[in-house]
């Protein structure tokens, strides 16, 4: 077993790849769209440092209670009851398969620039190959195919080559008078408060995208070598991630102004380094791209299979996603999941910018488990934990509250109102369950009627709303 165990390095590896993910691409695109450089520096240090708590929240949950083992949504079943439970993990699961309509355009638009047919990634071409691309996972996660870890090396060098080449070109072509014009985006050119908060607002969605992922930084905490190495590990991994992220993005305004940056075509890193460096440096960027995010999918589609899977064991989802396969593969979970991906792949004829509309839906629905397990550890804290560190996980708790409270507000109402209706649709799920699996004749608290019923006023203004023209689908944050 010794040789099992996973030291310091091997931990923080394993927080480092369960953050870096698709997004990555196309942030400088993703960040300039809203921000200057100096608004995005702000950024970084704010998601730094709440992602970092979010994470120490997880790894302190994970210890002390070991027994809510169903996923992160189970801290909130835990702390808020059965219908905060569900809607946390309502919302998990919306984020995983989103996240995947999200990979699948941007995957298109990167093949697109091998083969015009796909064009920007949002066409019927797209949406017949992606569709190809999905159902091809799903087959193969039925027949019980598994990660290799000969797959994840490659994917993983396909991924690292175009991240190295693209920081040490931009890094040669930097230029300080670039970079330094415009730095705070505002009509004075100086630091505005007002200016530049609204600015870091904007940024908020991508940066949480970029660190969606985090709550595996702590699942192999079983296997760590010294239990103190876990917390080590996710905030060395963390900060690696965070000074990666600032680099790729800071470095880019240096070699391109904030209004070219907002105008590339995505994947941006690809189009950078086209700029600098000729049709080359796009083809090493988009073949990287293409190897990773068909992997990507394959994972995520696994993932977000098993997500409402695991669930129904724990009885969070109906009975109906626990159905498996002689393979011993979510049969039911499958499917559906992946005829919601395959219906929202439709939107890339709907929204000029289906990629930022769906890492911005996903975001701000990861971000309802997320805040449930920041609360919740904030709320054991300081009523169930008597150990020697109870004051520093109350810290925690509170800063990690306070940031996913950020998060929450900065999201804005328009993703709000979009993302009701979608919660609304899980009422029916989760009154069935009550009814049907747990055989409960009273399906809501009094609390929780309420709670529905708020989701579902909201939703129908949402509805109303998007109809009349006062929101719209843009992909805008």
């Amino acid at each position: 077993m010794k040789s099992n165990r996973l030291g310091l390095t091997e931990l923080t590896c394993l927080v480092i790849g369960s953050i870096i993910a698709g997004g990555i691409f196309n942030l400088m695109h993703d960040v300039a769209t809203g921000a200057g450089a100096g608004a995005v520096s702000i950024s970084w240090l704010i998601t730094g440092i709440g992602m970092g708590s979010l994470a120490l929240c997880f790894q302190n949950l994970v210890t002390k209670r070991p027994d809510l083992n169903a996923g992160i949504y189970s801290y909130a079943e835990a702390g808020f009851g059965k219908y905060m439970g569900f809607n946390a993990a309502w919302g998990y699961w919306l984020s995983a398969w989103l996240g995947n309509v999200g990979y699948i355009t941007l995957c298109m638009s990167a093949l697109g620039y091998f083969l015009p047919v796909f064009g920007n990634g949002q066409n019927w071409p797209s949406i017949i190959l992606g569709s190809i691309m999905l159902w091809g996972c799903h087959f193969m996660i039925l027949h019980g195919i598994k990660s290799a870890s000969f797959v994840n090396i490659v994917v993983t060098i396909a991924k690292i080559i175009p991240i190295i080449l693209f920081l040490i070109i931009v890094f040669l072509s930097f230029k300080l008078h670039i970079f330094e014009h415009d730095f705070w985006y505002t009509p004075t050119g100086k630091f505005q408060f007002g200016d530049v908060m609204r600015q870091v607002k904007s940024t908020m969605l991508v940066m949480v995208w970029t660190f969606t992922g985090i709550e595996g930084a702590v699942i192999f905490s079983g296997r760590a070598k010294h239990r103190k190495d876990v917390g080590l590990a996710t905030i060395l991994g963390i900060s690696s991630m965070i000074l990666l992220y600032m680099l790729m993005t800071l470095l880019s305004f240096g070699v391109m102004s904030r209004l070219q940056l907002s105008h590339l075509r995505q994947p941006a890193m690809a189009s950078i380094l086209k700029q600098l460096v000729g049709p080359w440096g796009a083809i090493v960027i988009n073949a990287g791209i293409v190897v990773a995010l068909v992997s990507a999918l394959l994972d995520w589609t696994m993932f977000a299979g098993h997500v409402p899977y695991i669930a129904s064991i724990h009885g969070t989802f109906p009975k109906l996603f626990s159905k498996t396969n002689h393979h011993n593969s979510p049969i039911n979970s499958l499917i559906i999941t992946d005829v919601c991906v395959e219906i929202f792949m439709f939107s890339f004829l709907i929204t000029p910018r289906a990629y930022n509309f769906m890492y911005s839906i996903a975001s701000s629905m990861v971000m309802i488990p997320y805040t449930f397990s920041a609360v919740y550890q904030l709320k054991y804290s300081l009523i169930g934990d008597h150990t020697n560190h109870r004051t520093r996980n109350i810290i925690i708790g509170i800063i990690a509250s306070t940031y996913s409270a950020w998060i929450v507000y900065a999201t804005g109402l328009t993703y709000w109102l979009l993302s009701a209706w979608l919660f609304a649709l899980g009422i029916p799920c989760y009154v069935y369950l009550q009814k049907h699996d747990n055989h409960r004749q009273k399906v809501f608290k009094t609390w929780e009627r309420w709670v529905a019923i708020l989701i579902v006023i909201t939703a129908i203004f949402g509805v109303y709303a998007l109809v009349t023209g006062q929101i719209a689908i843009s992909g805008n944050v």
